[in-house]
């Protein structure tokens, strides 16, 4: 039986596959162009693990099958040709032979200068005697100055096309644009860019019909669904999750798989499941030049989405954010930045609440005597009082010269990043009642917003956290929470809002409680300094 498979490429007759054979044809269509012409110069692009180097081999396989002896097609990968970015541009030339006898299996000798390497194109003095389609995997592993240099050399070949041999050349990687920084002022202006996009629903359906199929055992569609709607139909964290599903906790194939098996697969894979992309993403999301922008993320829900910014393009070709395409109240289009998936949301911020809060807070979160009766003996979850206790916590530690919000991010005004008041809220919630409760980060619009859900003894609560802007932004605020408690089934709703003054008498003057469309909603503003 086949099974699922989420490191490297997907072999059809091993693994559970998706034929995107809508996507292989336009591939296929844009590399052989006019069989007797050319084809084109163009880039596959997306982030890892997600189906690119599949891609490559399903469009062979078709060019092969329409077109026989017609074209020969070369694979190439620059993933085990190590180059120091530092290097100088002709070490590739010293790499060439081995490049090009693991593609073609034929030697040749290194070129001495790039001009050589273009001869080996050639059809009066090259190396090959039919039209050439080149995939060249992983190009934009390579170091800038050295794709600069190719990426002249090929666009050159293209404008001078009857003298070469070179067909159709897909460049793969995880941008759309290469060459575009070249000293010598010539991008490679004249490719076309296909993206392999994420799975759609109905693919990912598909994908877990073909195991129940093989297997014999049933999956709840509420878990593909859950599958999809975690992973947005990432490739790579769909199959990964597949196999979470099917073998690492898989009941048993005489079992159903059901939603109690999904969630105790999330809460693995959120916390102790190693996955090589998740955490290339979390690397990449935590770097010092991207970090403040990932952070602003989370308590910003209109952060504009821009591909000519570079800080924008990076993190969205690396599969970090994603654009959402939404209508302003003068009825104009924008699109703002969101995280890519919800799951990549989850895990960035438990990621980031570590690396703000630390694994231990410096004082004891609450008095040692108070036993929270008065959070939980009541109906309902008292989600006010605990903010209370939070907000003597901050107090006790500015009491003893501490101070949370030292050396933490801050904008170009001098205050402190909103979100580091959410992740020091969740992390202070862990510690206070985290065994007695679950404590969970919900993100309804995938970016900005930040609810805290807290189940413990059958009640439940939410708290919804912003940051405080002006009074306007404040009532729309408690409008939008007593719209999403309702949907919840819930009566009361909690804003923590923190504030950037430290006047109680101010901050009174914030707090509120009022009845909006039958939903009690609690503000307690909560000041930082």
């Amino acid at each position: 039986m086949r099974r699922f498979h989420s490191y490297g490429p997907i072999d059809g007759s091993e693994h559970f596959c998706v034929q995107r054979q809508d996507l292989i044809k336009r591939c296929m269509h844009q590399l052989v162009g006019n069989p007797e012409k050319g084809g084109h110069f163009f880039t596959i692009w997306a982030p890892r693990q997600t189906g690119k180097t599949w891609l490559m081999r399903q469009v062979k396989a078709q060019i092969q099958q329409h077109y026989g002896d017609k074209f020969i097609i070369g694979t190439m990968s620059m993933q085990g040709t190590v180059i120091n970015k530092t290097a100088p541009e002709d070490l590739l030339l010293s790499k060439i032979p081995h490049l090009f006898w693991e593609t073609f299996a034929q030697e040749i000798d290194v070129p001495d200068t790039w001009e050589d390497l273009k001869d080996i194109f050639s059809w009066k003095k090259g190396l090959f005697n039919l039209p050439l389609i080149l995939f060249i995997d992983e190009f934009d592993s390579l170091p800038p100055k050295i794709i600069d240099r190719l990426v002249t050399l090929f666009r050159d070949m293209y404008l001078k096309r009857e003298s070469y041999l070179l067909h159709g050349l897909a460049l793969i990687g995880v941008r759309a644009v290469l060459g575009v920084d070249s000293d010598r002022g010539s991008p490679f202006n004249i490719q076309r860019s296909l993206h392999v996009p994420n799975f759609t629903k109905a693919e990912v359906i598909d994908l877990y019909q073909q195991y129940q199929h093989e297997s014999g055992q049933v999956i709840e569609p509420v878990v593909v669904e859950s599958v999809y709607d975690t992973t947005r139909g990432q490739p790579g964290l769909v199959c990964w999750f597949g196999e979470l599903l099917t073998e690492t906790y898989n009941p048993g194939l005489a079992e159903l798989i059901t939603m109690a098996v999904w969630q105790r697969v999330f809460h693995r894979a959120l916390t102790m499941e190693w996955n090589n992309t998740v955490l290339n993403l979390i690397k990449k999301a935590k770097s010092p030049d991207y970090n403040e922008y990932v952070i602003a993320l989370f308590s910003q829900a209109d952060i504009p989405f821009q591909i000519d910014m570079e800080w924008c393009s990076y993190l969205y070709f690396h599969g970090i954010i994603d654009a959402k395409i939404q209508m302003k109240a003068n009825g104009e289009e924008e699109s703002v930045c969101i995280f890519s998936s919800p799951f990549v949301q989850r895990r960035l911020y438990h990621s980031l609440t570590s690396d703000i809060v630390g694994d231990r807070l410096p004082i004891l979160v609450l008095d040692p005597l108070d036993d929270l009766s008065d959070v939980f003996n009541s109906q309902e979850l008292n989600i006010p009082a605990l903010i209370d206790r939070y907000k003597s916590y901050l107090k006790r530690l500015k009491a003893k010269g501490l101070n949370p919000w030292k050396e933490q991010p801050r904008r170009s005004d001098m205050h402190i990043t909103e979100a580091v008041g959410h992740f020091h809220l969740y992390a202070w919630l862990h510690h206070a009642i985290g065994r007695r409760c679950v404590i969970s980060p919900e993100f309804p619009t995938g970016n900005g917003k930040v609810d805290l859900h807290i189940h413990c003894q059958g009640k439940r609560g939410i708290i919804e956290v912003k940051s405080f802007t002006d009074l306007a932004q404040l009532q729309e605020s408690i409008a939008q929470a007593s719209v999403y408690a309702k949907q919840m089934g819930l009566t009361t709703v909690t804003i923590a809002m923190f504030t950037p003054v430290e006047d109680e008498t101010v901050l009174a003057k914030l707090s509120r409680e009022v009845i909006c469309d039958t939903v009690r909603v609690i503000v307690v503003a909560i000041g930082w300094y």
